[in-house]
C-alpha cells in the first residue's frame, strides 16, 4: 500500500544555465519536517520523447544503429525521438518509425511511459510496440544514415549480450515487447 507523503514545499527555483535542448534549475525546498535543501534539475526543452519496438511480421525485430555522444561510440537502438509542441505522442512514434527505419505502424501499441533519472531529471519517455508495418519513407534530421538492423525473435538472448546494446529504455521496452506479445500466444511462445 502506498503511503500518503506531503510534498516539500518549494521555496524558489531559478535558471542557472540553459543550451538549446536543456535547462539547468536549481530548486530550493523545504521537507515537511523543515528541513530546507537546494536541489539541481535538469529540464527538457522538449514535451517528450518516445521510443518504438518494431517488430515485422516474419517476428524480426527493427533496430538501428546510431552513435551515442555520451558513450563516444556506435550503440544498438530501437527507433526514438522528441515530441515536437502540439504533437501526439502517437505521431512521433509513427513519424520517427518512417524518417529511421522506413517503416509506418499499422498499430501502434502504448507499453508504458517512463523517467531515467527522476532525482533530477523532468523526462518522460513513451515506450511503444509497432506491429502490421508498411514501407513508408520519409527524410529525418540524423546527421548520417542510420544503420538497421534486423534481429529475429527466436535468438533474443544474443541481443541482450551484445555490447553496444546498453540503453536502459531499449532493454525495459524490450522486455515489456515480449511480455505484451506473449499475452496473446501459449507459453513458451512468441
Amino acid at each position: 500500500m502506498k503511503k500518503e507523503q506531503k510534498l516539500p514545499e518549494i521555496l524558489e527555483s531559478r535558471e542557472v544555465a540553459a543550451t538549446r535542448n536543456f535547462v539547468v534549475e536549481e530548486v530550493d525546498l523545504r521537507f515537511s519536517n523543515g528541513v530546507e535543501v537546494t536541489y539541481e534539475r535538469l529540464k527538457s526543452k522538449a514535451v517528450g520523447a518516445v521510443l518504438i519496438v518494431p517488430v515485422l511480421e516474419e517476428r524480426e525485430l527493427l533496430l538501428i544503429r546510431e552513435y551515442a555522444v555520451g558513450l563516444e561510440n556506435y550503440q544498438l537502438v530501437f527507433p526514438k525521438g522528441r515530441v515536437d509542441p502540439g504533437e501526439r505522442p502517437e505521431d512521433t512514434a509513427d513519424r520517427e518509425l518512417r524518417e529511421e527505419i522506413g517503416y509506418g505502424a499499422g498499430s501502434l501499441t502504448p507499453l508504458r511511459a517512463v523517467s531515467l533519472a527522476p532525482g533530477y531529471a523532468a523526462h518522460c519517455t513513451q515506450l511503444f510496440l509497432a506491429t502490421s508495418l508498411y514501407p513508408d519513407n520519409l527524410a529525418g534530421d540524423e546527421p548520417e544514415e542510420l544503420e538497421v538492423v534486423s534481429w529475429p525473435l527466436d535468438q533474443i538472448e544474443s541481443l541482450f549480450l551484445q555490447d553496444d546494446f546498453t540503453e536502459a529504455r531499449s532493454i525495459l521496452a524490450l522486455y515489456l515487447t515480449l511480455d505484451q506479445l506473449g499475452r496473446g500466444s501459449k507459453k513458451g511462445e512468441f
